[in-house]
């Protein structure tokens, strides 16, 4: 109970700040609201050639895992600034749990995700897309453990680097292969079989097939499985390097 309550003091500390000052939630939000109005239509015409019924319930989400993962990347910029004005050291010299301080800090960002999820699940829906209320939970149920771990590795990151100057070029390197190998916009069977078999190797290119899989009725399937073990295991290892960045002395 006393691991739950600091994660709540934290929790509701950090909510307050944001809702203080939403541009992040804001900006987070607005560039797949873009893709989803201007990209969308594009698909339409291209929706027989890679095997969808429906663009909307194949696009929606591939932007869902996206909103998951590069909005939880911003998480540590904000960290940062915390460290640099005294907040992570007067935290730390309080008897609360290192895990709990990280823990805090997800469940804000996890918050943030599923509303901002809801929102484009609701677009996509007045848009045409079709997909079961199952297969929506299950989807939004593993972007948010995806978003957590990218939000955990980000603060991992922020407190490793304690630089926007340093984090901003890591998180771009990381971004751009994310985007382009985890088939997000558009399938990766489009491309040659390198490619293919190069994605093969993206632990976000099966998350984005299992949620795709979920909002298309399709449980029973070898991506599924590999996408949920995937999820697992990335929160799990993203967990573990924010709690061991917290707990160092130096941090």
């Amino acid at each position: 109970m006393t691991f739950l309550r600091e994660s709540y003091i934290v929790f509701r500390r950090q909510m307050r700040m944001n809702l203080r000052n939403p541009a992040w939630v804001i900006i987070g939000m607005l560039q797949p609201v873009l893709y989803l109005f201007l990209f969308g239509p594009l698909l339409k015409p291209l929706a027989d050639q890679f095997g969808a019924d429906n663009a909307y319930t194949f696009f929606v989400p591939g932007l869902l895992v996206q909103l998951g993962i590069f909005g939880a990347f911003f998480a540590g910029f904000s960290l940062i600034a915390e460290w640099r004005d005294g907040v992570i050291e007067a935290e730390r010299v309080t008897p609360a749990s290192r895990t709990a301080l990280l823990v805090g800090r997800l469940m804000r960002d996890v918050t943030q995700l599923f509303v901002q999820a809801l929102i484009l699940i609701g677009l996509g829906y007045v848009l045409g897309m079709r997909a079961s209320w199952r297969g929506v939970v299950l989807g939004i149920s593993l972007t948010l453990l995806l978003g957590a771990a990218c939000a955990a590795a980000s603060n991992a990151l922020a407190l490793s680097t304690k630089s926007e100057d340093v984090m901003a070029p890591v998180i771009n390197m990381v971004m751009m292969p994310v985007l382009l190998l985890s088939g997000i916009l558009l399938p990766m069977t489009l491309g040659p079989a390198w490619l293919i078999r190069a994605s093969d190797f993206m632990p976000t290119r099966w998350v984005v097939d299992a949620v795709r899989g979920s909002f298309d009725g399709t449980f029973a399937s070898s991506a599924m499985l590999w996408g949920i073990a995937w999820t697992l295991v990335l929160f799990t290892g993203a967990l573990w390097w924010g709690t061991s960045t917290f707990r160092k002395e130096n941090a």
